[in-house]
């Protein structure tokens, strides 16, 4: 009985042993935002919102010069008007002040849609690499370092391998 307790105990050490040794972690970092940063498609889609905003902007710019030449034509002329005109007048400016506030905001919302979806694919493309290549080099894990959450990074970088994967 001495000796089946004493084999019971060396099978469970010798399992318990070979279960930690399979449990060995490969853990790999990259810092994620800066692959999108440095992806040429990137580049192309920061050009595109570019673009989109310069239009927008021009096109506030010249309702808010509309409105300020409005704002001056109808202050001078509210002496020689009635003070129900005056009043219909300032409701006229002070509505389209508040539609050219509307503007910006719907400006503002599409410019984020528009970079939103046009960085959705950028970014699935990096994420399928990096879970290419780190599944190809047997890693268990792979942090992103871009969030400052990796306290220390033992692990291997594989920031040039992702980008050897991406083609540049």
């Amino acid at each position: 009985m001495k000796q089946f307790k004493t084999l019971l105990f060396a099978a469970v050490l010798f399992f318990g042993a070979t279960s930690l040794s399979q449990a060995q972690t490969k853990i790999a970092h990259i810092n994620t935002q800066e692959l999108v940063a440095s992806m040429p498609a990137t580049k192309s889609a920061q050009a595109e919102v570019e673009k989109l905003a310069k239009t927008y902007e021009s096109d506030i710019k010249s309702m808010a010069e509309e409105l300020d030449k409005l704002a001056k034509r109808y202050d001078a002329e509210s002496a020689s008007q009635t003070q129900e005109e005056n009043m219909k007048r300032v409701q006229e400016v002070q509505t389209k002040e508040q539609n050219i506030r509307q503007f910006q905001g719907q400006a503002q919302q599409e410019l984020q849609k528009k970079e939103f979806d046009l960085l959705k694919p950028i970014t699935e493309k990096a994420k399928a690499a990096i879970l290419k290549i780190g599944r190809a080099q047997g890693f268990t894990y792979v942090l992103d370092s871009s969030q400052g959450g990796v306290i220390m990074a033992d692990g291997k970088d594989i920031m040039a391998d992702v980008k050897k994967e991406l083609g540049f």
